[in-house]
């Protein structure tokens, strides 16, 4: 019987408008009104989950970051793992010298060094997974979702790392060429022991501590209430939800996940614009 189930956003949750349709929402409220533990475990941060959770009209726990910080439902922060200052100016100087768009994620919020350049990679990432979606469409799109969110803005991201008050959890940069762009920023990065490099998508990598792994935050959530991993299920797309898929008694995979996730997974369900995730809710809970 699962117990807790935790599922990507990106790619899984959200669809190609990037919100939850009403049959995901549907599934996960059915689910909790039968004492189901709901997750979200994204890449994302509380201040990019929120809105659309609210939107959908649901409330739960969150494992943001990648794990790096893991909220309950009432927005109370259970546990964080953040870079510390030496290595995450490391992580500057090797993203710096790539000359790539990175942001970096804090304890205060996501801080960009441009405003343009973040529009232009959220309206790019509409138009990849719905390439019917105009540009200029998408564009307004982006700004229009980014009056949602909290994102702070500096000119010098040294600044934000000296911060004393910041607490420093996610570096992401963003390519549009894919792994010849960011393939080399990844084998930079193995030398420090202290770092996971994963990724949503195939035009990011995600940089956390080591103890920031989504698969590492589910198993502590699970612990929490006692538990255990045979009745947890998992859902995700991409690379960065590996680690969940593996310790999840059952994990699902995307229609439109990457390989290794339809093969690290036990189960199939349909693609993120198809419902998959509110399927694959209904199909566990029909076992009940």
């Amino acid at each position: 019987m699962i117990k807790i189930i935790a599922s990507d956003m990106d790619g899984t949750l959200l669809n190609d408008r990037m919100v939850i349709s009403k049959k995901n929402a549907a599934a996960i409220k059915t689910a909790q009104q039968l004492g189901v533990h709901f997750v979200v475990s994204s890449g994302r941060g509380y201040t990019e989950i929120k809105p659309l959770i609210e939107e959908a009209g649901f409330n739960c726990p969150m494992i943001t970051l990648n794990g790096a910080q893991v909220f309950d439902e009432t927005g109370k922060l259970i546990s964080s793992s953040p870079i510390n200052d030496t290595l995450s100016s490391n992580v500057l100087h090797v993203l710096k010298k790539k000359g790539l768009y990175f942001e970096i994620v804090t304890s205060a919020g996501i801080y960009s060094d441009s405003k343009t350049n973040r529009i232009e990679n959220f309206a790019e990432l509409l138009t990849n997974v719905s390439p019917e979606t105009p540009y200029k469409l998408a564009v307004s799109m982006a700004a229009a979702r980014f009056e949602l969110m909290n994102i702070n803005y500096t000119d010098d991201y040294l600044n934000i790392i000296e911060d004393p008050a910041l607490k420093i959890y996610k570096f992401v940069t963003f390519s549009n060429k894919g792994a010849s762009d960011l393939d080399p920023i990844r084998e930079e990065l193995k030398k420090f022991d202290s770092l996971v490099v994963t990724s949503s998508s195939s035009s990011n990598i995600e940089i956390n501590h080591v103890n920031a792994q989504k698969g590492k935050a589910l198993q502590a959530f699970a612990d929490l209430l006692n538990i255990p991993m045979d009745n947890v299920m998992a859902i995700g797309d991409n690379n960065n939800d590996m680690s969940m898929l593996k310790v999840a008694g059952v994990s699902y995979a995307m229609g439109n996940a990457i390989t290794e996730v339809k093969r690290t997974a036990n189960r199939l369900t349909k693609s993120n614009t198809e419902d998959g995730v509110g399927l694959a809710i209904e199909e566990v809970l029909q076992e009940k």
